[in-house]
């Protein structure tokens, strides 16, 4: 390394250093900031979006530019692409995070003991969360308004791919904090995408509380495996299906061409079909041409790949193992035929990343057990997949969704992103 790279080097480390305890200082100030206060910068947010989104879809064509001329494909390039209807979902969502309650000082717990002590649990903000996160630009503002309504300060890092537009949206994210006099280090950008900035972003363990990475595998693990400090992720989004015996089939048809068709490109679409022997030969023929025709290639194994081949049609592609466990991300989907209720909870245990999962039937015993079976942040009966996220939970938004089991578990919301602390009243009680 030569001599200019060292010093350039030292100092991204240097400035990381200082976001990273400029933005412990904000976190310590803002855990007594009043929810009217928090709502009313949310309030401003909302206004400056509007009034400047269209330099923001101007500023937002610079990445797609950007992006097409690097080769993104066409689903990651829909993820980045800002349009007025999507500016005004994503300042929606503001407004729902205003609507809700703030979490912090909310009691979970009351207990008042033999010797008069009175001990409450009540919920406090984890203080300082780093958010990395690739692609689509309105993560820039979804976490900031979660980890700010819920009284943490917050580091962003955005992706290569939206930088131009997640520096414009964190410019109006301070400029609604400095109008309303709150401390502008309590949201910052990390203004660089080179990765020596994230290796020290992963290490500052005596600032940063939790780390929440959002986007690719690759960049998951990388977090996993470098970070010093607590990291909530999910890997993968291997979406299941499990259509039972007992499904009406034009329900199935429905929700199987919405859970893989609507947006194939993230990370709560489908990506395997699971379906009862008993009910395949009369379901799958149908669903097979509906798929092919939303253009959805079909990889299929066993009696699936022999009932959709005998159709008129429809090209089938032989499924490998290997298949079952990609997260495809685009119009391509695993089919197999399964021989019971419990066959099905095993394979989708066995390739799903325990993110979302269905099944279609009129059985609420299998539906029961189903939901009960699989191994999944989310299970759903009769209902699409492509409901896991903040805002259709009622969540206004959501800082990432973990398919870890400590802490928080699905889309997260104001309440995943605090922690708690026990307060003790009373009288002069001593040991």
């Amino acid at each position: 390394m030569n001599i200019n790279k060292t010093v350039e080097i030292e100092g991204l480390n240097s400035m990381i250093k200082q976001m990273a305890s400029h933005s412990r200082e904000a976190a310590l100030e803002l855990a007594t900031v009043s929810t009217e206060k928090k709502n009313q910068v949310l309030a401003t947010l909302v206004q400056l979006i509007h009034e400047n989104d269209d330099e923001l879809i101007e500023v937002n064509k610079k990445d797609i530019e950007e992006g097409d001329r690097v080769g993104l494909g066409h689903a990651l390039l829909d993820r980045l692409k800002f349009t007025p209807e999507r500016i005004t979902k994503m300042t929606d969502g503001v407004k729902e995070v205003i609507a809700l309650p703030d979490p912090v000082g909310e009691e979970m717990e009351r207990t008042l003991r033999p010797n008069g002590l009175e001990i409450r649990k009540v919920r406090v903000p984890i203080g300082v969360v780093s958010i990395i996160y690739e692609s689509r630009p309105n993560v820039t503002v979804d976490c900031a308004i979660l980890s700010f309504k819920s009284g943490n300060a917050s580091i962003l890092r955005g992706g290569k791919e939206a930088f131009y537009t997640n520096t414009a949206l964190a410019d109006l994210i301070r400029r609604s904090l400095i109008e309303n006099a709150i401390n502008e280090n309590t949201v910052q950008f990390v203004p660089t995408t080179d990765r020596s900035a994230l290796n020290t972003l992963l290490k500052c363990d005596d600032t940063i509380n939790c780390i929440i990475p959002r986007g690719g595998e690759s960049l998951i693990r990388f977090v996993v495996d470098n970070a010093t400090i607590p990291v909530i992720k999910h890997y993968e989004g291997v979406c299941n299906v499990y259509v039972d015996r007992a499904a009406d089939p034009s329900l199935a048809n429905k929700i199987v061409i919405n859970a893989k068709c609507q947006r194939p490109g993230v990370c709560n679409a489908m990506e395997n079909l699971f379906i009862h022997k008993d009910i395949a030969s009369k379901i799958l023929p149908d669903l097979g041409r509906k798929l092919i025709e939303q253009g959805v290639e079909l990889r299929a194994d066993g009696d699936a790949e022999k009932i959709l081949n005998r159709v008129n049609g429809i090209s089938v592609t032989h499924a490998e193992e290997k298949d079952f466990y990609k997260e495809y991300l685009d119009l391509i989907l695993s089919v197999r035929v399964v021989d019971s209720l419990d066959e099905a909870i095993g394979v989708i245990n066995k390739y799903g990343s325990k993110h979302s999962d269905a099944i279609v039937t009129e059985d609420e015993k299998a539906a029961r057990s189903y939901m009960m079976g699989v191994d999944t942040a989310t299970a759903y009966w009769n209902a699409s997949t492509r409901f896991t996220d903040g805002y259709e939970f009622g969540l206004g938004a959501e800082i990432g969704i973990s398919t870890d089991k400590l802490h928080a578990r699905g889309p997260m919301g104001l309440r995943e992103l605090t922690s708690y602390k026990y307060l003790i009243y009373g009288s002069g009680q001593v040991k």
